[in-house]
């Protein structure tokens, strides 16, 4: 009888424990998708900045860095889907069309370069303490604006070029897509910088 007692003890703990470690993740997680709201109401676009990181909740926590990095990481793979998409459709075009895709497919490919320079730039901000700190700053703003101009330029460029209708409004679509991604990663690594910036001023005798 007593050992049956404490099995259905030990079972009563277990369960108990159990309810409290998914208790505990799901606020976790509760706060995490609350961080991610919060810093989205910085960016230009906070609806598409919440709808297209929240699923990242469970890795950002509430950690800017690892937001910023998720934000750049995630403008470039949209930016790199495009360039394919765009590199198919090019080899189905010919005269001015094929010329207006591949120009615009260039822009979209420099962006993909200056994007990746950035997410590896980044990397460098909290562990770098010396005086290079304002240098690797100046890299990732310079490269994420660079990246962000490269994919507005190539949205203007459609308006005057001699497209087919549905074949401009499919490419404008996604890159205006991926525009207002970069634009709010740019916004979040300036809100990291930014947190990063205090802290080092706060160290300083």
């Amino acid at each position: 009888m007593v050992e049956v007692r404490v099995s259905f003890l030990l079972l009563q703990i277990s369960i108990f424990y159990l309810y409290s470690q998914v208790d505990s993740a799901t606020t976790r997680l509760s706060r995490a998708s609350a961080f991610i709201k919060i810093s989205c109401q910085s960016t230009q676009y906070p609806q598409r900045c919440v709808e297209s990181l929240s699923r990242y909740a469970h890795l950002v926590q509430q950690d800017p860095e690892i937001l910023a990095h998720i934000a750049l990481t995630l403008s470039m793979s949209r930016a790199r889907y495009i360039r394919v998409y765009m590199s198919k459709t090019a080899t189905n075009l010919k005269g001015k069309e094929y010329q207006a895709v591949r120009d615009c497919l260039d822009r979209i490919s420099d962006s993909v370069a200056h994007l990746s320079q950035s997410i590896e730039e980044l990397s460098h901000l909290g562990k770098d303490g010396g005086d290079d700190f304002m240098w690797h700053v100046s890299n990732v703003e310079t490269w994420v604006s660079s990246a962000l101009t490269d994919q507005y330029t190539c949205v203007n460029g459609f308006t005057s070029q001699p497209l087919r209708s549905k074949l401009r409004a499919n490419i404008q679509d996604m890159v205006v897509n991926v525009a207002e991604v970069t634009s709010n990663a740019l916004a979040l690594v300036d809100r990291y910088i930014a947190k990063v910036r205090a802290a080092r001023a706060t160290k300083k005798p």
